[in-house]
């Protein structure tokens, strides 16, 4: 089998991993903040361990099949793995040599040193071994590992210390050569600092990263021995197999059959320093089950993601200038949300406004004597998260509240759990994920009872109900009595109550069940319009593009005439400009303070927009095992407020990475004087409509206008 079955598409793991390099190029560029710059190496890393644990994980398990399973899959998985560990150490090795050069040096101008066990001061050394005594001693215990399965007890991507250790009687004797054990030690970053401000004087801070001091010191545990070297490594385990995001049908049932009796938790990949001696890894190999593939060099720290609690800097110079959020005009003249639902539709931009709105719509229903019913999709909830406190006060005052809590949301399973029995003591009726359907939509529905009859009024959204995430996640959501919506979203929860309730739906889009097909029937009206010589677009904004057949629609789109622009933030796996075959479709991806997080799809349809939000991306996937749904827009302002919004973002010429068949990265370059960051603009737009006041704003809005944005 050759390595790529298909020359159409981008693999998409190494996709992946040209998203992860885009945010290690916040992290390096000069004109990004230094702490923000800071916050993004941790980012890499954090994002990095995750894919180790899932992805890799995954293709690790792949390479188990038989050849004959293997066979059915697109690529080979050990040639993926290949591909993905060089592309790995490639940036790895620039984010040392950023770290070194570029980071500690511009924390050095500002008065902050980060230094190691060999530059203490005398005075430094001794509050250190005072730290050690009495803050590390008590919760760290080395573990020593000669043997085979030594890996159980060791955290999944926690930061390490390896330590080989020679005895004094067995060194002595010349005519024998060494006899080394080994032992580990977590560092213990999870219950203390890791970074330790160190006694100083006049306006420079010192910090030691706490695995320095336990490196300093690692001898208490060893006094009977002579010899001690300590080494950080940071093991990656196994998680938990999504296989059925991947595969279906008879492979599915393969592959499972396969891997039914894989070892759950194995490790996948061991970071080490490379000034490790070779023995010592190849025993590290030997008790972690490890191949050679698995082993991945690095410098003397490999726990970047620690940098999300590095001590905060006084300097308000070194992070980016706040951007509070703003208030929405239209919603704020009024002192009921519903008296403003009745007027027309709304919009609320995260986190460029605050997710207050939402909130205190909640709340509004769950204390209005009106309100009979509250129902509620739930996926990422956010810790002390006061929309659950608003359902349980809701249920407390008689409503009749209905949430449905999708329990495999990854990496929130046991937090969504907690959640829903909370939830169900205080009599919500909670309902639970189907089998072998992941519910991934954001979706709001309250009933009211006006004079004789019911009033819904709903809430679509993009993003979470997480007022955490919602604060650097880049949603979009709509509010709405709109009939012909809130309609079908009723019967969405008729559906998620008892699936053998099925609905016709003329204005959402829902997965699995038509999504897609109305999506085909969108670019095929595209296709129409451009060979009768009509203008003919698609602009779609989304995290991810993976999906075989959606992607060989856009490629006949663009064959036939259709611009297709596409400004996806994560994976691509689409390959734009390819002569042939995707001459026409542009793509550009953008990595800035916000995550971009909203899905946007709009279809030209011969000048009058058809305009749908979405929480899912075009994944198999989200298309064809999730619930999904995607809202239109109807409203003709919000069809304007997001058509310029996804203008801005196609202008942006500052943050605008291309996405091309190699996924190279390269920065748009612009020509034009006005200068574009596509979210900064965004907000100076909202500041704008929500404050008619400040012509200055206004007047950078009219600019961005006239050059097309």
């Amino acid at each position: 089998m050759t390595p790529h079955k298909q020359k159409r598409y981008f693999n998409r793991d190494l996709s992946w991993l040209s998203f992860n390099y885009r945010v290690l190029q916040e992290a390096k560029d000069p004109r990004v903040p230094l702490y923000e710059r800071i916050k993004f190496f941790a980012i890499y890393s954090s994002n990095l361990d995750e894919f180790y644990r899932i992805r890799v994980a995954a293709w690790k398990n792949l390479e188990l099949l038989a050849k004959k399973t293997k066979k059915e899959l697109v690529e080979e998985p050990s040639f993926v793995l290949k591909e993905i560990k060089k592309t790995v150490l490639k940036h790895h090795a620039e984010l040392s040599e950023i770290f070194k050069k570029q980071i500690l040096p511009e924390l050095q101008q500002n008065n902050v040193y980060l230094i190691n066990e060999v530059e203490l001061t005398k005075q430094q050394e001794a509050f250190c071994r005072e730290y050690f005594l009495s803050k590390i001693i008590p919760i760290v215990k080395p573990v020593f590992i000669n043997r085979k399965k030594s890996h159980e007890f060791v955290e999944d991507n926690a930061p390490y210390l390896a330590i080989r250790i020679c005895d004094l009687d067995k060194k002595s004797n010349k005519d024998k050569p060494r006899v080394w054990e080994h032992a580990i030690v977590q560092i213990p970053t999870g219950s203390l600092p890791p970074y330790i401000e160190l006694p100083t004087r006049g306006k420079k801070k010192y910090y030691i990263y706490v695995g320095d001091i336990l490196k300093l010191y690692i001898n208490h545990f060893f006094e009977e021995y002579e010899l001690i070297e300590t080494y950080a490594v940071k093991l990656s385990r196994d998680g938990e197999l999504y296989l059925e995001d991947e595969f279906s049908g008879s492979l599915l049932k393969k592959i499972k059959r396969s891997l039914g009796n894989r070892e759950h938790g194995a490790p996948t990949r061991l970071m080490y320093d490379r000034t490790m001696p070779k023995e010592f890894i190849k025993h590290l190999r030997h008790v972690f089950t490890l191949s050679a593939d698995d082993l991945i060099p690095a410098g003397r720290y490999h726990n970047y993601k620690d940098m999300f609690r590095f001590p905060v800097n006084e300097n308000k110079a070194l992070y980016d200038e706040p951007l509070p959020p703003l208030p929405h005009r239209e919603l704020d003249s009024y002192t009921s949300y519903f008296d403003a639902l009745k007027e027309r539709d709304y919009f609320v931009h995260y986190p460029y406004q605050s997710v207050n709105y939402l909130t205190n719509f909640i709340n509004e229903a769950a204390s209005d004597p009106a309100v009979k019913s509250i129902k509620i999709t739930l996926y990422r909830v956010a810790n002390n998260s006061k929309i659950i406190s608003a359902l349980i006060q809701a249920a407390q005052n008689k409503k009749q509240v209905t949430a449905f809590m999708e329990l495999k949301a990854r990496f929130d399973e046991e937090n969504n759990l907690v959640y829903a029995r909370e939830l169900e003591n205080a009599g919500v009726k909670v309902l639970y994920s189907f089998p072998l359907l992941k519910v991934h939509s954001k979706l709001l529905l309250v009933e009211r009872k006006e004079g004789e009859k019911i009033r819904r009024y709903g809430y679509f959204s993009t993003g979470n109900f997480n007022e955490q995430t919602s604060k650097i996640y880049s949603d979009t959501g709509m509010f709405t009595a709109n009939k012909l919506l809130t309609t079908e979203l009723g019967y969405v929860f008729e559906f998620l109550a008892d699936t053998r309730i099925m609905r016709d739906y003329k204005h959402l889009l829902v997965a699995p069940d038509h999504m897609r097909k109305d999506f085909y029937v969108f670019i095929d009206n595209e296709i129409k319009n451009a060979l009768k010589g009509k203008k003919a677009c698609i602009t779609l904004k989304m995290n991810s593009i993976q999906d075989p057949e959606i992607i060989e629609k856009l490629y006949e789109a663009a064959q036939d005439g259709v611009e297709v622009r596409l400004i996806i933030r994560g994976i691509c796996c689409l390959l734009p400009g390819v002569k042939g075959i995707s001459d026409n479709i542009k793509a550009i991806s953008i990595v800035d303070r916000y995550l971009e997080h909203s899905r946007v799809f709009i279809f030209h349809n011969d000048g009058d927009p058809r305009i749908y939000l979405s929480s899912g991306d075009w994944m198999e996937r989200n298309l064809s095992r999730r619930i999904e749904v995607a809202f239109p827009v109807y409203d003709e302002k919000l069809k304007d407020e997001i058509i310029d919004f996804v203008n801005l973002q196609w202008k942006d010429n500052v943050k605008a990475r291309i996405i091309n068949r190699l996924q190279s990265n390269t920065y748009r370059k612009s020509e034009a004087k006005v200068k574009i960051r596509s979210q900064v603009a965004f907000y100076e737009y909202l500041k704008s409509k929500h404050n008619p006041s400040l012509k200055s704003v206004k007047a950078d809005v009219v600019a961005l206008k006239k050059m097309g944005a």
